[in-house]
């Protein structure tokens, strides 16, 4: 088989799964309102932990997209423990990536993947109120609710933006991380002799060493990295150890381990990173010792026949629409988003360069965090040339201060 036939076969079976969970991100991103996250985070409490991560875990947000989100609650006044909580949490899973798991992995996964995120989040989130101090719990709580945006507008609006965020700034998100993820995968499968993994086959301990070793600093999505898993599974890599690639490859990487360090302090960024590898450690040994194989095996294994058995008219209208949305959302000639150009040529205006942004998230947080300072009166930010421009007449180092509280660099253009 070659490369090209495991991506094409991979697409196919994903596509229907990832279209719904996109939908599904879509939804939930328009219809919660994200206050609703800040309201319950505030205490150093078990119940604050427990409940940013029980919010994280169905929310649609990649590694780079989480890091601005969580600093945002963190600054509307989330312990540390919940902030913490919640940045292991959301990244490993979301409803997009859980309904995908399914699609390849089987029930079993997509069961335990939730579970072990939520699980791990709490347990980094405790850890975190115990040993760290949380005097510095920021109160911006003032000019961030001026910030909130309002999202009103009759059911057929806020529907029309739920698929214009899921289709539209989702798809350029996560899709060139799950391109990337389906062409590891298919190399993997198709490329790369089985004998290259004998010494992992059944073997535990070396499995999840040898994952966690490339999982933790590179950037995996969570939907990206279920190909992969699924690939060194094929390959005699153990359940234990798919589970580990599930859970440390997006969970951290190392954009979000500096700007962790960063912002929150070094021992909160030890205790971060010791929770995700303790979690992904423990729980990936506990699938291998004490589940019955099967359960990860069998679904592998039927998705291994149904290769041979072709693809449904279904998988294949999916996949063609999958296809049509990537290219519109990866195509870098189509974009034009924060561009509305003012009539205020009077006004002077700033160019900024920014450092860090990822996702539109990202441009998307930067551009709030600009706006909040005084004296800007209009910002605008293009992801695409990691610039922004403001209107106004800002005190420079405010600016650059406010894009460094959520984690990136920022420094004014001269001339």
């Amino acid at each position: 088989m070659t490369i090209l036939t495991e991506i094409w076969s991979l697409l196919c079976e994903m596509s229907p799964y990832l279209l719904l969970g996109f939908l599904l991100a879509g939804l939930m991103h328009e219809f919660v309102p994200s206050t609703l996250y800040t309201k319950y985070l505030g205490d150093r409490s078990l119940r604050s932990v427990v409940l940013a991560a029980l919010f994280g875990v169905p929310l649609p947000l990649c590694s780079c997209g989480v890091i601005p989100t969580a600093m945002g609650i963190r600054r509307e006044g989330a312990s540390k423990g919940a902030t913490i909580s919640f940045l292991i949490a959301t990244p490993q899973t979301g409803v997009d990536s859980i309904i995908a798991t399914y699609s390849l992995m089987g029930l079993p996964f997509a069961i335990i993947r939730p579970i072990v995120a939520l699980l791990t989040a709490v347990f980094g989130g405790v850890l975190c109120n115990v040993f760290e101090s949380d005097d510095e719990i920021i109160v911006a709580r003032k000019e961030q609710h001026s910030v909130a945006e309002s999202k009103g507008g009759s059911v057929l609006q806020r529907l029309r933006r739920a698929f214009a965020y899921a289709f539209g700034e989702m798809m350029e998100d996560i899709g060139k991380w799950l391109a990337i993820g389906l062409i590891v995968a298919g190399i993997i499968t198709a490329a790369v002799p089985d004998s290259w993994f004998t010494i992992f086959q059944d073997n535990t301990l070396y499995s999840i060493l040898f994952v966690l070793a490339f999982s933790i600093p590179m950037y995996l999505c969570a939907t990206g990295s279920i190909p992969i898993a699924l690939a060194l599974m094929m390959k005699g890599l153990t359940p234990g150890a798919a589970l580990v690639l599930l859970m440390a490859g997006p969970a951290s990487n190392a954009a979000s381990i500096l700007v962790v360090g960063k912002v929150l302090g070094k021992r909160t960024m030890f205790i971060y990173l010791l929770s995700i590898i303790t979690g992904a450690v423990l729980f990936g040994f506990g699938i291998d010792y004490l589940l019955p194989r099967e359960w990860f095996t069998v679904p592998v294994m039927q998705h291994a026949a149904c290769h041979e058995g072709g693809i449904g008219i279904f998988s294949y209208i999916c996949t063609a629409l999958l296809l049509i949305l990537l290219v519109r959302a990866l195509w870098p000639f189509g974009h034009h988003h924060h561009h509305h150009h003012h009539e205020e040529a009077e006004e002077a205006t700033y160019i900024y360069n920014v450092e860090g942004m990822n996702c539109n998230h990202c441009a998307a947080n930067v551009e709030k965090a600009i706006a909040s300072v005084e004296g800007v009166e209009h910002v605008e930010v293009s992801l695409h040339e990691g610039k922004a421009s403001i209107v106004g007449s800002p005190d420079e180092a405010a600016i650059i201060k406010a894009v460094e509280s959520i984690g990136f660099k920022a420094n004014k253009v001269t001339g």
